[in-house]
């Protein structure tokens, strides 16, 4: 027989007549009463924990619960009997109770609040005023929190709300994502407060979504049918988001889909930035089946426009070749947000000052218009004949699964570039355009090899860089760097000219680590102008900002300054000013500094020597030394150049 309590104003659990002038009946905690899942006007849900609606086919479970260890009490549905508490909803997310008492009940308004033991309102649905003795909450077997309004001995009712069009950061099956649907993570993993991070509908198209970072877009699913079809939302993500609603075509990847596989799933916005797909396995765990963005070059244009991404690096963002940062000190700090611009403009005298860099296995973002090209000639002009175009995509025609043949289609860009990834899996390739000046072969600098330009001294080829640095090959078809050491042949990740420092990857954690191995491994003897530097870092956190050099098995590399650049006829010396080809001492053939110019390393020039700064040294031998001065350039960063410069530092060569 089931027992009641009335409440008193002596009992803690007193409600205000202020908000309810009424007394209300509920189960004590100190009696055993049977499971209920329905709330009423008469029986409430009190902040004991034994207090609590179970769904009827025990599924789910309501009650107060506290996150973490403080004393914050929130009114929220959880799977049942999972441990720990796997929570789905929060009703007072926003403001929770602080104190020991406290009720979940229909209001006297009709209304179902979040009350303290002074009857103040936490959380309330604000249903327009009625007799609150015809509503009813009910928890439901699918974890739905129906409020209805029963008339005339209708025990159903008429739906007034429920908590599915109100979730927190939970999406469960039942749900169905419009567009006013949003899941925001908690603030924190013990704070239900709404957090940082939304995934919603993205307006800019049909079934297409998007997770917010406060106003900046964080990620974006992909898009079936347009350039790059991408498995970053797979289609069981989408029937499950469409509440078993949308068309699946069935293949061999994908098994025929139904709702009662989702039993026991559901989809929670975390509050690290990632959408996740978990589901109850057989061995009482939840398992991660899916989760987006999976890693730093996932986030929306992570690396901001004309950028690639690369997160197999240890510094994951470089500007394309003929690019540069848009904000240099940003781009030092770690922060990649603002892209690269180009070094010159486009579209110059003729058709010939500009040209396209060749990029393969390419993700970027949708293109602006398309149309049928007879071949990828005809495509390329296109894109010259138009001073807006940015860069262009060529796929040819196929043999169709039909037998039909399909139509070669040239998809042109007109904006600027972002989301770009390279070494990206069913990639396309991508012609970028740039101008000629900023990317073209000299004695300076080769040919491009994919996103990455090889600065002088270093060489992929005889008719380019320095002899004595002719360690680098080109993959043309994957345009991948490498450096070929006596020890073998290793993937470069990165160069940086302006420091005179490369990264290589090796595999072998052991070698990695060890720096004997490593000088053992690649065999780096003193004939070589390559010194190992620095052994492996720890590999940054996937979402981490902070700047670091290397990844986890990369290994960093200088190369010593280079001398006069080798000549053999006065116009090898033509990208050199102020030299002339000139035999030295040893009798080789070099671009020799003219008189009252020396030859500076570090910035590649002969540079002209300031009479004011010439001055005389004592020396042990009567000679006179000539000093030339120069800023210094820093080797741990561009920055740090330009803070010398202004500090008056110098040193001298």
């Amino acid at each position: 027989m089931r027992k009641t309590i009335i409440i008193t104003e002596s009992v803690n659990y007193m409600v205000s007549t202020i908000f309810l002038s009424y007394t209300f009946l509920f189960c004590s905690s100190l009696l055993l009463c049977s499971a209920r899942d329905t709330i009423t006007f008469s029986r409430l849900v009190s902040c004991d924990q034994e207090d609590t609606l179970i769904s009827a086919g025990e599924r789910f479970e309501l009650g107060f619960f506290t996150p973490g260890s403080d004393t914050r009490k929130y009114v929220g549905i959880w799977f049942y009997r999972s441990n720990p508490r796997t929570v789905v909803w929060v009703a007072n997310r926003d403001n929770p109770l602080s104190g020991t008492n406290g009720v979940f009940a229909v209001a006297e308004d009709g209304n179902l609040k979040v009350l303290d033991g002074t009857g103040k309102p936490f959380w309330s649905t604000y249903l327009e005023t009625s007799l609150s003795m015809h509503r009813t909450a009910k928890l439901m077997d699918n974890g739905n929190l129906v409020v209805s309004h029963e008339e005339n001995g209708n025990l159903s009712g008429r739906v007034l709300w429920q908590s599915f069009d109100d979730p927190t950061d939970t999406f469960i099956p039942g749900m169905k994502m419009d567009e006013n649907l949003v899941l925001a993570s908690w603030k924190s993993y013990d704070d239900p407060a709404p957090g940082n991070f939304t995934f919603r509908l993205d307006q800019g198209g049909p079934d297409q979504f998007i997770i917010w970072k406060r106003s900046l877009r964080y990620w974006k699913s992909g898009i079936s049918g347009k350039l790059i079809s991408s498995d970053e939302m797979p289609s069981a993500i989408f029937y499950l988001l469409s509440n078993f609603t949308s068309t699946i075509v069935d293949n061999d990847s994908v098994p025929h889909l139904t709702p009662s596989l989702y039993s026991d799933t559901r989809l929670v916005m975390d509050v690290m930035g990632q959408i996740q797909y978990w589901k109850w396995e057989t061995e009482m765990i939840w398992s991660l089946i899916w989760a987006e963005p999976r890693d730093r070059c996932s986030v929306f244009n992570a690396c901001g426009n004309f950028a690639s991404c690369n997160n197999k690096n240890g510094i994951m963002c470089k500007c394309l070749p003929g690019f540069k940062p848009s904000s240099l000190e940003n781009w030092n700090r770690g922060d990649f947000s603002g892209g690269c611009t180009r070094k010159s403009i486009l579209c110059g005298k003729n058709m010939e000052s500009d040209t396209f860099l060749s990029l393969k296995t390419m993700k970027v973002g949708n293109p602006d218009s398309q149309f049928n090209a007879k071949n990828e000639l005809e495509c390329k002009i296109e894109c010259l004949n138009n001073c807006q175009c940015q860069a262009y995509s060529y796929e040819g025609a196929e043999i169709t699964q039909r037998g039909g043949t399909g139509s070669s289609v040239c998809w042109i860009w007109s904006a600027d570039l972002n989301n770009i990834q390279e070494e990206y899996d069913n990639g396309r390739d991508l012609y970028v355009r740039v101008a000629v000046s900023d990317i073209e072969s000299t004695t300076r600098n080769c040919d491009t090899c994919g996103t990455n330009m090889i600065p002088y001294p270093l060489s992929t080829g005889p008719n380019c860089g320095d002899k004595m640095y002719f360690n680098f090959r080109c993959n043309i078809s994957t345009g991948q760097v490498s450096f070929e050491s006596p020890g073998g042949s290793y993937r470069v990740t990165s160069i940086y000219p302006e420091i005179q420092k490369f990264l290589i990857q090796i595999k072998d954690a052991d070698n990695c680590r060890d720096k004997n191995a490593q000088d053992k491994l690649l065999q780096l003897n003193q004939s070589l102008p390559f010194n190992v530097i620095s052994r492996c870092n720890v590999k940054p956190a996937n979402f981490s900002s902070d700047l670091s050099f290397k990844g986890e098995d990369e290994v960093e590399i200088d190369w010593d300054p280079p001398p006069e650049p080798s000549c053999s006829s006065p116009t090898d010396c033509k990208d050199w000013p102020n030299s002339t080809c000139n035999v030295t001492r040893e009798g080789k053939r070099r671009c020799l500094c003219n008189a009252n110019f020396v030859w500076d390393s570090l910035s590649l020039n002969c540079t002209q020597v300031q009479q004011d700064h010439i001055f005389k040294l004592p020396c042990i031998d009567v000679q006179i030394i000539t000093i030339s001065c120069q800023p210094m350039r820093s080797p741990l960063s561009f920055l740090q150049e330009q803070k010398d410069n202004q500090e008056g530092r110098y040193h001298c060569l």
